[in-house]
């Protein structure tokens, strides 16, 4: 039995939203890897763009900065130069900006630091499986899936739990604004233009930010300099101080990436549990090997950056077509995690793939997620904990696909689990 099967025709249009809500379009980017890897796409709502769909040029061309930029952009919306600037995280600069301003973090989120959240991590993993499971029956996604990740956030960059939730809610009408169920801004279906100068266009990017502004004045007042706010704001290597623009983005990007991936990876290894009930007894009775490839093995299966985009700084060839300086390029790592000629039989759960070189992080290039050592991990942890506790998930309902194809995950995913 497959874990899940790609229910598109081969032809979907990849600017439209509506052709994410079944999973990912996997036909359409199988066919674009077979026939057309360098494919261009119309856009009604803009400029078109070019669609990279292999693994290995994907690869290649996310680590050439000084052919594709990403400081016009990382989604496929067209921005004036006014919006990017007032909307830009570290995520839309280019090396050397990108480097001085993800020097300041990058200790915060190395290998070894994160290390030191795992008996956190724990403990927390007890407590939502604790009340979870005592229901036998719930929402994966939210009961689980949703509740590690937002605790986590609140120990990162501390602040008091009580205000998670609205700080989640916040955060997925940040990135998942084109889903309805999650923003009553929807981006290609109302008028967003009040909010142009806000991260993601939208009006949450204006209460997170005052929210930011009033947690840095109490820790300022505190004498706080714990945690990852403080370490943004402090001088780089050259003296500059972030800006209250880039500290505000930087704030909004962190609640909302920094949540919903990881979210979905856990979400997309629970219903690869459902369908594939064998996964879940492999881990149970397998060799604690399996730990050290596993979690990578689900993060690839999920791919919840779907793609980042880059616009061409200079003419260059690929596959025959020809990409004109401002061209507009897409990385599709969801395609790429696919890819036949990097994977074998990508198209399954191989919870010992060894090997694993996939996209979901940005490998290759200077965006490289910075929280991927702390996503392992607490998708290993609590995954070792499910283990422990269950023997079984079964679908109690349909689940459901968050509408958006640039994050992309299971929002719903009803289950009733048997105890161990």
């Amino acid at each position: 039995m497959t874990v899940w099967a790609p229910t598109d025709d081969g032809h979907a249009p990849l600017w439209s939203h509506d052709s994410f809500t079944q999973g990912a379009p996997h036909h359409t980017f199988a066919r674009l890897r077979r026939e057309d890897p360098m494919a261009w796409s119309d856009y009604p709502a803009g400029q078109g763009f070019w669609n990279v769909t292999r693994h290995a040029d994907i690869l290649a061309l996310n680590r050439d900065t000084a052919t594709l930029s990403s400081a016009h952009g990382i989604r496929m919306e067209d921005q004036t130069g006014e919006e990017v600037l007032a909307r830009r995280t570290f995520q839309e600069t280019d090396p050397p900006e990108h480097t001085h301003t993800r020097l300041l973090v990058a200790k915060a989120f190395s290998k070894p630091m994160v290390a030191l959240f795992e008996d956190q991590i724990r403990t927390l993993c007890d407590q939502i499986l604790d009340a979870a499971l005592a229901e036998r029956e719930f929402d994966a996604v939210q009961r689980i899936a949703r509740e590690l990740p937002m605790r986590m956030l609140g120990r990162i960059i501390g602040t008091p739990d009580d205000d998670l939730p609205w700080l989640v809610e916040k955060g997925d009408a940040l990135i998942a604004n084109t889903d309805a169920e999650f923003t009553s801004h929807v981006l290609d279906q109302a008028d967003t233009d009040a909010y142009r100068l806000m991260p993601f266009r939208s009006p949450a990017g204006a209460e997170l930010y005052d929210y930011a502004s009033r947690l840095m004045a109490a820790k300022r007042a505190a004498g706080d300099t714990q945690g990852v706010l403080h370490l943004i704001t402090q001088p780089d290597a050259q003296g500059r101080v972030i800006s209250d623009t880039e500290f505000r983005n930087f704030f909004c990007l962190l609640v909302a990436a920094g949540n919903d991936t990881t979210r979905y990876s856990i979400a997309a290894a629970l219903h690869a549990f459902v369908h594939r009930p064998a996964l879940l007894q492999q881990l149970r009775e397998g060799s604690p090997a399996l730990w050290d490839t596993a979690p990578d093995e689900f993060i690839r299966w999920a791919s919840p950056a779907m793609y980042f985009r880059r616009t061409a700084l200079r003419r260059f060839e690929l596959h025959g077509k020809t990409v004109e300086p401002g061209d507009k390029v897409l990385l599709w790592f969801v395609s790429g995690n696919r890819d036949e000629t990097a994977f074998d039989q990508p198209f399954e759960v191989n919870l010992a793939r060894q090997p694993n070189r996939h996209l979901s992080f940005g490998q290759g290039g200077p965006h490289v997620c910075l929280g991927m050592w702390l996503a392992r991990l607490e998708v290993r942890v609590l995954l070792q904990a499910l283990c422990q506790r269950v023997t079984r998930l079964e679908a109690t309902g349909p689940h459901e696909w968050l509408r958006s194809n640039f994050v992309g995950g299971i929002k719903r995913l009803p289950v009733r689990v048997t105890l161990a």
